[in-house]
């Protein structure tokens, strides 16, 4: 996030309009939250470092859990207690990172 720019918590409205638009995120918890699969833990992992540095470029980091092939994303805003425009913004990069490397 740039100095001045501020997250931008979402109503229950905008997140079920949102994540209609996301293919395969749903809110789980109180966050946003997808499965990914692979072939195998390059991978996955290479997968996880293209979203690291995206996430670092917008400083918005996510949850994250990797078993061998898989990876799972979890993106809540916890300044703002909830999911943010910034959540729906990095979900939106991931998939685009997942479709163009699969």
């Amino acid at each position: 996030m740039s100095e001045g720019e501020a997250y931008k918590k979402l109503s229950e409205q905008e997140i079920e309009r949102e994540v209609s638009k996301l293919k395969g995120w749903k809110v789980a918890n109180g966050k946003l939250n997808q499965n990914f699969e692979f072939n195998n833990f390059v991978h996955a992992f290479g997968f996880m470092t293209k979203v690291a540095m995206e996430a670092e470029k917008m400083n918005h980091h996510p949850e994250w859990f990797n078993v061998y092939n898989r990876v799972i994303i979890e993106l809540v805003t916890h300044d703002v207690e909830g999911i943010s425009d910034y959540d729906i913004k990095l979900a939106r990069i991931v998939n685009q990172l997942y479709d163009n490397g699969n």
